[in-house]
């Protein structure tokens, strides 16, 4: 019989999808208040991979990534999923969202998603949230899988994952002594 061991703390990234020129400050404000300090902010990336949302959000979406400095244990990406779905409805115009935010979870092995939406290579997490392992770390690089996203199969966000994962792994080492 297997063991069963505490979790390690991961990094939480929430991409933000938004046709604002910059990150409102009132937004910032909400995450911030929620999981602690951003530890970096990086974009915009122009956000070209697909036209999905540009009915609903407009033209010249731009993409963030905010890191934060806290780690937080796994087992609560449900409900970090929909303390974000609520500030996109807070964010709303209409039945517009004007602001997308998609959190993840960054370990020294893989990059996971969060969603609503069920796909056969999605894991139930609960209250009609899923997982989605989105990137692998191999061979000293993030790997796409045939699912992963088209921006996410980007070298430069790959690239930028790995940056952030270089700290991560020195902030778990830190955190050990």
């Amino acid at each position: 019989m297997g063991k069963t061991k505490e979790y390690i703390p991961e990094k939480l990234i929430i991409g933000i999808l938004t046709v604002e020129q910059q990150l409102p400050d009132a937004l910032l404000q909400r995450v911030v208040n929620e999981f602690g300090p951003v530890e970096r902010i990086d974009g915009p990336f122009s956000f070209d991979y697909t036209r999905y949302y540009n009915e609903e959000m407009g033209e010249n979406i731009q993409k963030y990534f905010l890191t934060f400095a806290q780690l937080v244990l796994p087992d609560r990406l449900a409900e970090i999923k929909e303390f974000t779905n609520q500030v996109e409805e807070e964010w709303s115009s209409g039945s517009k969202r004007r602001v997308n935010l998609d959190p993840g979870i960054l370990s020294e092995t893989r990059f996971i998603l969060a969603t609503t939406k069920d796909r056969g290579h999605r894991v139930p997490l609960k209250n009609g949230m899923y997982a989605e392992v989105t990137l692998i770390y191999m061979q000293k690089e993030f790997q796409p899988l045939p699912w992963t996203y088209a921006d996410f199969c980007d070298l430069k966000y790959r690239t930028l994952l790995k940056e952030i994962r270089k700290f991560y792994l020195q902030q778990i080492k830190n955190n050990k002594k």
